[in-house]
C-alpha cells in the first residue's frame, strides 16, 4: 500500500498507508480524529529549478507523441542549435575508394576478398 500526504486544518501534514482504491478519500488526523484532505506536495527541487531547464523539460514532453517537424518558424530555433552541437565529435572516415581503368571498384587495403557490387 501507498503512503499518502493529508493536512489537518490545525495539525498540519501528516502521512497515512491507503489503498490505492481509496486514494481520494480523506484520512482521519492522528491526533484530533477529523477528516483530513489528501494533498500533494511538489519538490522543492521543482521550485528551484533553473528556468532553461524547466522549458527544455515541458518542450521534451509536448513533443513526446509527435515527431519535430521543420518549418519556416523553426529553422532559426534549429540553426542556433547546430551551432551549439551536441557535444560529440562526428568525424567522417576517408573512404578508400578507388576505381579501375576499366571502371570497376577497388579497395586497396581494405577487404581484398569481398566483391564489389
Amino acid at each position: 500500500m501507498p503512503v499518502y500526504d493529508y493536512k489537518c486544518s490545525e495539525h498540519g501534514l501528516f502521512y497515512e498507508l491507503a489503498s490505492m482504491e481509496d486514494h481520494a478519500k480523506p484520512a482521519c488526523c492522528p491526533e484530533c480524529q477529523t477528516l483530513s484532505p489528501r494533498v500533494i506536495i511538489m519538490s522543492p527541487a521543482l521550485f528551484e529549478m533553473p528556468k532553461e531547464k524547466k522549458q527544455a523539460m515541458e518542450k521534451n514532453e509536448k513533443a513526446q507523441h509527435e515527431p519535430q517537424h521543420s518549418t519556416v518558424d523553426s529553422r532559426a530555433e534549429n540553426a542556433e542549435m547546430l551551432k551549439s552541437g551536441c557535444g560529440c565529435e562526428h568525424k567522417k572516415r576517408a573512404s578508400n575508394l578507388m576505381y579501375t581503368a576499366e571502371g570497376n571498384k577497388m579497395f586497396p587495403s581494405m577487404r581484398p576478398w569481398m566483391i564489389s557490387h
